[in-house]
């Protein structure tokens, strides 16, 4: 294990806000560090020593979290851990529990959900109300059949009852599984078929930038598709017939009593997918107690959420944030579900809604909080923001521009905390913590419990220095399985093969020595120049803000055949700008100025479009793929990706964007074969 010691802040970002010394003493992670000290005789008082304690007795630490939390079971643990080696480990065994119990144990009057779209619906449910919700609607699965272990689909997007069908399912010990419905048939069957479900809940359609999406012929295929499996309709649409089926308000239909069936720790809790962007999706099996020990942990310790806390998450209902905002409950918060897009009617939308609602936590994305200041937004001028005291950013690097934005103008005093973990785990590997500074451009803080560091290529730990992310001891929100993997090789060629025994997520960061660190993007999409590794999330810190660029991506790719790589920017430009051989020029200095000479690109090419995950992230790693010959029907399918029609065009002017051919679609003749030779190429 690293040790990590107060560091010089010499190359790292300045440090752009502190914790006031009231709300350090106030906060739930002081008082679980008080407590640590009186209880457990940990000797912390400060959050590295607490950390390092918290990685050092793995089991100690989140027992301690089981009893603060009082998590709800109906049997103790024989131990808190079993086994010495990942993957080989067993949380909690003897332990029995239900996730729905642990969030369901909030009652009263005090909201739990308040919920408003595009259409302009809006529903508030009480923790009484949503709890009798989920009893119906359990009692209702019950009469399809479901029960422990049996796995329940939704195809649903971010409303109430996609919350309700989950924890119903959850509490007849099933396994839940979501596609949001913009995933098209084919890609929402290459993850449903993997499971089996016992019985489908979709929604008859959507409402997206204003526009009314009818879900319900790809509805019908996918219930063709499962094998004729029994479906509930959820209402999204006025005045749309459909048939088959019964309606979300059949399966609620009378009274029922909350049950919950008591599971093992490490049952199966639901099945999120990986991005499916390489390949047929991965089904990422997390449990039920990894889950709630996890996002106790998470939600009180790490960001300050607490009970009444009203928290807002931007998010689909197929993305991991999804699962993770709903964690919220298990402290007694008060979640936001908005269905719609975040930049409709106008750019500044989503901060009008924290306003409106009073949010104290909101989470967003770095190509949000972009939109925003391209746009020129002010909204802590525009709007009163006095509620919110955390702003939240994950998916990708949040630049140290942004966080000047925000200090400047949304607030001065907000907690604004950037993390990166994902799906496999459920939460975050590089967080945040109130108790400590924040210096732009990084992530505060390992986060308790995630004993992570950075390995050079022979294994070697390194400190301050980029390398491979990889986690040394286990976390309970590891995936017990990925669905079908019987054996366990996928699970261990996908996590475990580069360095046997520890956990390598496919990041390349680095990590300081006091807990600081900053993603460079993930490892299999680096750039190899010169045998200098680097990390692509700099050459987009500053793409993103050059105000001709809509869009980009940046590969390595062959020139030609036995040619070395070339670095390729693929460009969109905003609409009415064209791409001009001052404005390459330019930028070629910009970058070269601003990071080095080999970060600059051998080819600069204007794209129509590119594709992005559905959950907006880049697609470096199939874009790489397709130029480099690969079928796109290998690397992606329709509804796996946003923008799949870009990516096939890609492939269609694959010799354009090489430079194979001299003459682009345009007419334009260009053919440029090196950074020293600056030029405007259009492969529209």
């Amino acid at each position: 294990m690293t040790e990590f010691t107060p560091l010089a802040s010499q190359e790292r970002g300045e440090i752009v806000w502190s914790p006031d010394p009231a709300d350090r003493d106030g906060a739930a992670l002081t008082a679980f560090l008080r407590w640590a000290r009186g209880h457990l005789g940990v000797d912390a008082r400060e959050y590295v020593a607490l950390w390092r304690w918290s990685v050092t007795d793995i089991g100690g630490f989140w027992s301690a979290i089981w009893d603060y939390f009082g998590v709800v079971h109906s049997a103790p643990p024989s131990e808190p851990l079993a086994g010495s080696s990942m993957p080989d480990v067993s949380w909690f065994p003897g332990a029995r529990l239900n996730y729905a119990e642990n969030v369901l144990r909030w009652r009263g009057e005090q909201p739990a959900v308040i919920s408003w779209d595009e259409a302009g619906r809006q529903t508030t449910l009480s923790r009484d109300e949503l709890r009798d919700h989920v009893a119906r609607a359990a009692a209702g699965l019950a009469r399809f059949g479901v029960g422990r272990g049996d796995r329940v689909a939704g195809y649903l997007p971010n409303v109430p009852e996609t919350l309700i069908a989950m924890l119903a399912t959850a509490s007849l010990g099933a396994v839940w599984s979501c596609c949001p419905p913009e995933y098209g048939a084919r890609s929402v069957l290459d993850r449903l078929t993997q499971i089996g479900p016992t019985a489908l809940i979709a929604g008859d359609g959507y409402v997206y930038r204003g526009r009314t999406h009818d879900r319900r012929q790809v509805v019908a295929d996918l219930v063709s598709g499962l094998g004729g499996i029994p479906l509930v309709w959820v209402r999204r649409l006025p005045d749309a017939p459909v048939s088959g089926g019964i309606s979300w308000d059949d399966l609620l239909a009378g009274s029922a009593e909350l049950r919950f069936e008591q599971v093992p720790f490490d049952a199966p809790l639901w099945v999120l997918y990986s991005s499916g962007s390489t390949g047929l999706p991965k089904g990422i099996v997390h449990s039920h107690g990894g889950v709630v020990l996890e996002h106790l942990k998470s939600m009180a310790l790490q960001i300050g959420i607490g009970e009444n806390t009203r928290t807002f998450q931007y998010t689909s209902s197929g993305w991991v944030m999804w699962n993770i905002h709903v964690g919220s409950l298990l402290v007694g918060a008060t979640i936001l579900l908005y269905d719609g897009a975040a930049d409709y009617p106008r750019t500044d939308y989503l901060w009008e809604m924290v306003a409106t609602h009073g949010a104290q936590a909101f989470g967003t994305s770095p190509a949000y909080l972009s939109r925003c200041i391209a746009a020129g937004s002010s909204p802590g001028k525009e709007f009163d923001l006095d509620s919110l005291v955390t702003i939240g950013s994950t998916g990708s690097l949040l630049p140290p521009e942004t966080y000047h934005w925000v200090f400047k103008k949304v607030s001065p005093s907000v907690f604004l905390r950037s993390t990166s973990g994902g799906t496999d785990v459920c939460t975050s590997i590089l967080g945040c913590a109130p108790l400590l500074p924040t210096r732009a451009g990084e992530m505060q803080c390992l986060p308790l419990g995630v004993a992570a560091e950075v390995y050079d290529a022979d294994g070697h730990p390194v400190v301050g220095q980029p390398g491979e992310l990889v986690v040394t001891q286990p976390m309970p929100s590891m995936p017990v399985a990925l669905w079908g993997d019987s054996t366990r090789k996928r699970l261990i060629d996908t996590y475990f093969s580069r360095f046997p025994g520890v956990w390598c997520h496919g990041d390349w960061v680095t990590i300081w020595a006091d807990g600081g660190s900053v993603v460079h993007g993930r490892s299999d999409a680096t750039l190899n120049r010169g045998g200098i590794r680097i990390g692509t999330a700099e050459l987009y810190r500053i793409l993103d803000t050059v105000a001709w660029i809509n869009d980009s991506v940046v590969v390595d790719v062959p020139r030609s055949a036995g040619e070395s790589s070339q670095l390729v920017l693929l460009v969109v430009p905003q609409h009415g700008y064209a791409l001009a051989q001052e404005a390459v020029v330019a930028l070629r200095r910009q970058i070269a100025a601003e990071l080095s000479p080999r970060h600059v690109p051998d080819r600069i090419v204007a794209v129509a479009g590119l594709p992005r995950t559905i959950n907006g992230k880049r697609l470096e790693v199939p874009i790489r793929d397709v130029l480099r010959g690969r079928p796109v029907d290998a690397i992606a399918s329709v509804g796996t990706v946003s923008g799949y029609d870009a990516l096939v065009a890609l492939d269609q002017r694959r010799d354009c964007i090489l430079g194979y051919t001299n003459r682009a679609d345009t007419g334009h003749v260009t053919d440029l074969r090196g950074a020293d030779q600056p030029g405007a190429i259009h492969c529209p």
